[in-house]
């Protein structure tokens, strides 16, 4: 069940089945139920993967994904927006059957019908746009752009229309701009902007009041992010006294209430209230880089300018805040309260922050793995994953496997609109390769991953085992080593290689399965193997290697619940560094995208400040050595572990799959000991800087 819609008479409810790729008319005087199917018949779209079905047939559930009804009582019509398969599916309600579709832009997701019937506004999310049907004749009228700019690349995320009862004013809720987008469309063919108005965070809803005095509009993600110290740790145990300060529900939702006024005031009001929502946005019109590029930047100003940077690497972890392993680091901004990981577990972290930039500012754009690994591939969720992630976070949802896991290639709508960055290599015609992200494991270690998107088709290494949490992190780097050697005696390698490495997920305390410490030890040994790998090699002098978490659920942090590591290793860095500077997911894409001559996928790393202040014009080619582990990678949890009994039942086949709270308490307790007391709530700001970067005078 998505969205419904009853008929005038309030004796016929239609209502949309997301999963079930149908539409039903309830017959609510008599209780009978008819199904009217969306999807051609054999179309073999699978709402549940179950157990014992090949790799192949796991890839992928295509679906109409049918989001809303919109009646028509006159014609006897229905209108299905079709959020999966860009298109209004047309139900004649007399027979039954689906007599047309009407082709949209992706996702069309809300709709509204006008009093008469002949006009329908359909929101499409993974463009900017609304398209405005006729619906007598069946055919698009206009598309009205509803982002800041009209050339802007996606990422407004339309997703929910409002008329005044006049039908003379459209509002559209731009979820990812944070405002309102307002159309005259007294004249349907004909509609013109008349502003924006800003609101909150991730705008979900709009609607006007029936005497038109207001309108309500209900903000996803309500005002502003939190720091959450008092979060959930792995291994440790929260006081009975507090409650963790879980991401997924640290974001409290909020309902703006803004008056309108008569129409001569309201447009007048529009003028002030346009000029702050362009002042909002960080994207310029031409979407082209807003920050200021230093003259001798190895880091092009746009795509197409040459760079000494030819390789780049793009390595992927899961799940870490920056305080869980840096807050001992005296030099950041860190909170040594909130480590459990410290130097002793994970020196190769700490020996790259020393020995090159310190980014202790640097967020995930991502609040979970669902939504984190699509921020890192394509700097967007699509407003499919922002909605469908949640039915499965926190845990106990989808106990029966219901929901399909929304991201990664699974589900081919969570694609956004501009691709993923391998799409963009694609495009740029530049060679590229994926170790361990976007692809399905095969049953055993030893047989062969398979993609799980098209562009990345015979663009793998068959034989780099995606996450599994039985699979050591060290494996996974004996095999890239392997892999990197060949490219040495090749002469050359893929310009875009992305590299999961996905142990410091963590394990909980399942019997018999690695401690936390352990993982994050041989996640850590693995990293620092695979960058002294390729500051050995002949392509070192001409190479740039990005690392960081794809979100930062699993752990505490004072400065904000999404804060992160981040780690960028190159001849082209400067050493001994700390940059405060404010970056995110985005801004590393954009670096990784400018080097390569990429445009970018969406209008999130179009606006992202480059990460040109940790860059050198000068190379400096010594090579990084990797540190050994210092405690024993092989440490077991046993049957006093806290948390081993809960640890038994939860699901560790793929990322987030188990209860999140319950794994970070496991994992806190687990490293700190039964009686360590959490430090109480914190409350920060998300946005704002804490300092300038600072270079260490010893260089």
């Amino acid at each position: 069940l998505f969205r419904s819609v009853l008929n005038a008479a309030a004796k016929t409810l239609c209502v949309a089945n997301l999963y079930g790729q149908s539409v039903s008319e309830v017959d609510l005087r008599k209780g009978k139920v008819i199904d009217i199917p969306l999807t051609p018949a054999g179309s073999g779209f699978e709402t549940v993967t179950r157990p014992g079905k090949t790799v192949e047939s796991e890839l992928n559930h295509f679906g109409v994904f049918p989001y809303a009804c919109c009646l028509d009582n006159r014609s006897h019509r229905l209108y299905v927006s079709l959020w999966g398969n860009a298109e209004v599916a047309v139900v004649d309600l007399k027979s039954q059957q689906v007599t047309a579709r009407w082709p949209t832009q992706e996702h069309p997701n809300e709709m509204l019908l006008t009093a008469s019937g002949r006009i329908l506004f359909v929101a499409n999310a993974n463009r900017n746009t609304v398209t405005v049907f006729d619906t007598g004749a069946g055919k698009a009228l206009e598309t009205l752009t509803a982002s800041l700019y009209p050339n802007w690349p996606s990422g407004s995320t339309p997703n929910s229309l409002a008329l005044t009862p006049d039908e003379r004013t459209l509002f559209v809720a731009n979820a990812d701009n944070n405002n309102l987008a307002v159309f005259d469309v007294s004249q349907p063919g004909h509609s013109h902007s008349l502003g924006f108005i800003p609101v909150g965070w991730y705008p979900t809803s709009v609607r006007v009041t029936p005497d038109g005095h207001h309108l309500l509009v209900s903000n996803g993600k309500g005002v502003i992010s939190r720091a959450n110290p008092n979060g959930p740790q792995p291994g440790r145990k929260s006081r009975a006294e507090t409650l963790p300060q879980y991401i997924a529900e640290l974001l409290h939702g909020t309902l703006s209430v803004i008056d309108l006024p008569n129409r001569l005031v309201f447009e007048k009001q529009l003028v002030g209230d346009s000029v702050e929502a362009y002042r909002c946005s960080p994207l310029k019109p031409d979407a082209t880089v807003s920050a200021t590029r230093p003259d001798d930047s190895p880091i092009p100003l746009q795509p197409g300018d040459p760079s000494p940077i030819k390789y780049c690497f793009y390595v992927i972890k899961e799940n870490r805040t920056y305080d869980q392993v840096l807050g001992d680091v005296p030099e950041g901004n860190g909170d040594p309260k909130l480590c459990l990981f410290p130097e002793e577990v994970s020196p190769n972290h700490h020996q790259l922050a020393r020995d090159f930039v310190l980014f202790d500012n640097f967020y995930a754009d991502a609040e979970v793995s669902a939504d984190g690994h699509e921020w890192t591939m394509g700097a967007y969720a699509t407003d499919f994953v922002q909605k469908m992630w949640r039915l499965e976070y926190p845990h106990g949802h989808n106990e029966r496997g219901k929901y399909i896991y929304p991201a990664e290639g699974v589900v081919p709508m969570a694609t956004p609109a501009g691709g993923y960055l391998w799409d963009r290599a694609a495009e740029a015609g530049l060679s590229y390769r994926s170790y361990g992200e976007f692809v399905a494991n095969g049953k055993t270690a030893e047989d062969p991953c398979v993609p799980r998107v098209k562009a990345l088709r015979g663009h793998i290494d068959e034989m780099y085992r995606g996450f599994d949490l039985d699979y050591p992190d060290a494996k996974r780097a004996d095999r890239f080593l392997e892999e990197l050697k060949r490219f040495e005696g090749e002469g050359d390698m893929p310009r875009l290689q992305v590299v999961r490495l996905p142990g410091d997920h963590t394990n909980g305390v399942r019997l018999g399965k690695r401690t936390p410490s352990a993982y994050v030890a041989d996640n850590d040994l693995a990293l620092g193997r695979i960058i002294e790998g390729i500051s050995h090699s002949q392509f070192w002098s001409q190479t740039a290697i990005f690392v960081l978490e794809d979100d930062a659920q699993n752990g505490a942090d004072h400065v904000d619940a999404h804060r992160t590591l981040g780690f960028v290793v190159s001849p082209y860095m400067k050493r001994h560094l700390v940059d405060s500077t404010m970056y995110s997911t985005s801004s590393m894409l954009r670096t990784i995208e400018l080097i390569l001559g990429l445009k970018p996928m969406s209008q999130f790393d179009a606006a992202a400040t480059p990460m040109f202040s940790a860059f050198q014009s000068t190379p400096d080619v010594r090579p990084y050595a990797a540190l050994p582990a210092r405690i024993d990678l092989q440490q077991k949890n046993t049957k006093t572990s806290w948390g081993e009994k809960v640890s038994r039942t939860m699901d560790f086949s793929k990322e987030d799959a188990a209860d999140d709270l319950l794994l970070n308490k496991v994992i806190w307790q687990a490293v700190r000991g039964d009686f360590s007391p959490m430090p109480p709530p914190t409350r920060a700001g998300f946005v704002f800087t804490h300092g300038k970067s600072k270079v260490d005078d010893d260089d």
